[in-house]
């Protein structure tokens, strides 16, 4: 989970190390991906080098403004989020260092910043997940424009204070036009009502227990869901919308290093294994049911492959930008 209104998290999680600090030859990780896919990313990077990792998790938002505000004096030396704009945020303003080249390389260029200052690492792609027992797979929209319609009064959910709603504002935005974009924020709002959650997770599970019909997410939170319930105990599936859709939106996890990092040979390195074979592997392996950036490494076998989803093609690491316009809008639709 990772809203935009978090609390950043006040404890420190030490793979090999004890209290707020890391020793002289490790590294501090701002980390607002997901838990457990991080600690077990840690865990295999401090088995391969030696090198020891504070994480310090909390929501990547509050993390960036945490940054912008500690400057030159930030204890981090890398920033690991879920979304791209936070790190475009921090690249704007120039606290992010160059990555190595090599580590550049490792995954397509598309997937990483546009100057060279972080890389992507994993992907997601935005979805439907909708109770199989209301609805069939004939009623689902083919656009995300469609959930403005009347119809789905009452029975939408949404998660607007989740990073990755905004990522599908943008698109909407750049696709339809600002007025557009919050035309629909606001229809959105009225007919999600009281289902308006704080988190995707609460979304998901409300969506399978059938309070709500539908909502919109991202896919790895359904295919946790699942995980934890059990093969067919799961009453809801995921519908994507077609192809190219604005609301279809491929969203890149990224690392960076600080600017102002004392250890950026270690950091280095850190960047390097999260896109290496044997980093990639942990993601797919995991439950984290994200897609592996680099090529020749397939993703969990439940998950389909990246290369069959059609996401909107124009949405590139540019175009998404850093998340200012879509919290403009949310704020506007008073969602945010």
């Amino acid at each position: 989970m990772v809203t935009v209104t978090g609390m950043l998290a006040s404890t420190a999680t030490a793979c090999g190390a004890s209290g707020g600090g890391a020793p002289a030859n490790g590294l501090v990780l701002y980390n607002g991906q997901h838990e457990q896919t991080t600690q077990a990313l840690v865990r295999a990077f401090e088995q391969q080098t030696g090198i020891n990792v504070t994480i310090r998790n909390g929501d990547e938002a509050t993390l960036a403004a945490q940054i912008t505000q500690e400057g030159s004096r930030s204890p981090a030396d890398v920033f690991y989020t879920e979304n791209s704009q936070p790190l475009m945020k921090l690249a704007g303003e120039h606290l992010l260092a160059p990555t190595a080249k090599a580590t550049l390389a490792a995954v397509p260029a598309k997937y990483s910043s546009p100057a060279g200052n972080w890389v992507g690492v994993s992907a997601r792609v935005s979805a439907l997940v909708y109770n199989t027992s209301g609805l069939k797979p004939a009623q689902l929209p083919s656009s995300v424009m469609d959930l403005a319609k009347p119809e789905w009064a009452g029975k939408l959910g949404i998660a607007p204070g989740e990073t990755d709603f905004q990522p599908i504002i943008t698109s909407i935005a750049d696709t339809y036009g600002s007025s557009a974009a919050l035309a629909w924020l606001k229809a959105v709002k009225s007919n999600a009502g009281s289902h308006n959650y704080q988190d995707n997770e609460t979304l998901v599970s409300e969506v399978n227990s059938g309070q709500v019909q539908i909502g919109l997410i991202n896919h790895y939170y359904w295919y946790r869901l699942q995980a934890q319930l059990g093969a067919g105990k799961a009453h809801s599936a995921l519908h994507y919308f077609a192809a190219g859709d604005a609301g279809y939106v491929l969203d890149v996890s990224g690392a960076g290093i600080l600017a102002s990092s004392s250890h950026k040979a270690a950091a280095q390195k850190f960047l390097s294994f999260l896109v290496s074979t044997a980093g990639q592997r942990v993601i797919a392996q995991t439950d984290s049911y994200e897609f592996p950036l680099r090529p020749g490494v397939p993703a969990h076998p439940g998950l389909p492959p990246l290369s069959s989803l059609h996401p909107d093609p124009a949405d590139t690491i540019a175009r998404l930008g850093d998340g200012s316009l879509a919290l403009q809008f949310l704020q506007q639709a008073q969602l945010g």
